[in-house]
């Protein structure tokens, strides 16, 4: 995925979430709630903690939001949330991944197969999908004020696989073991990220022609991304960069 249709990606999801913080906290608080219970309150200590926290600040979430989800969770285990990821086919043959955390796996099921038929899909079984996907840390730099021979040179020696520039932003790709590392190499070089996460890198893109199936494909992904149990989608759409959303 370029750095320019990744960055109006995450652009759109910035400003969808931008009215949507209620729920943001909610996503981010779960996922709080998992790391707390593998790995202990304390992020010096947990790194999967310390992931979620760059996550979370990069989608503007509050220090006292992030704070209290860490102090409930360190002291309510009564939430006991799964990880699952499902995978489906959306119109026109489109690949989808769903990474949810539920505390009820047949709600959620539920949930996801009804969108999936609705708009003209199907949910799948583990690995229908997956294999035209690579999972690539991935890192966004803003480049405002910052010279890309410079940003490059730290991204290299912190342990990046590769560096890319577009229209301002530096995209900058992982491993996903390395994230982590790389990540906090950047931040101790005072570097702050538009995002900084593992994804699902499409290998190939499903176009869709037909008006009334983007329709339904735009229905699908709002659908899935509305819903509390799910943490990310991911999808090889090649849509209209005017209509492209994450």
């Amino acid at each position: 995925m370029s750095g320019h249709s990744k960055w109006n990606n995450i652009k759109r999801k910035k400003e969808k979430t931008d009215g949507q913080k209620a729920k943001v906290f909610t996503k981010m608080g779960r996922e709080i709630a998992v790391a707390v219970k593998e790995g202990g309150a304390d992020p010096s200590s947990n790194g999967k903690l310390r992931d979620i926290i760059a996550k979370a600040k990069s989608m503007n979430v509050p220090n006292e939001n992030i704070e209290r989800a860490i102090k409930k969770a360190g002291t309510d285990n009564k939430d006991t949330y799964e990880e699952i990821v499902y995978e489906g086919y959306g119109p026109c043959g489109v690949a989808i991944i769903v990474e949810t955390l539920t505390d009820n796996r047949n709600r959620t099921a539920g949930d996801l197969r009804h969108y999936f038929d609705k708009c003209g899909g199907n949910l799948g079984q583990n690995g229908c999908v997956s294999f035209l996907f690579d999972r690539k840390g991935i890192l966004l730099i803003d480049g405002e004020g910052r010279e890309e021979d410079q940003v490059m040179e730290d991204c290299m020696e912190a342990g990046a696989a590769d560096f890319n520039e577009e229209d301002g932003v530096f995209e900058v790709l992982t491993d996903p073991n390395d994230l982590r590392t790389v990540r906090e190499a950047l931040e101790a070089k005072n570097y702050s990220f538009i995002s900084a996460e593992v994804e699902y890198v499409p290998s190939t893109y499903t176009a869709i022609d037909d008006p009334d199936l983007v329709v339904k494909m735009e229905k699908l992904l709002e659908m899935l991304e509305d819903n509390d149990d799910v943490q990310n989608v991911w999808h090889n759409w090649d849509a209209p960069e005017s209509d492209e959303e994450e």
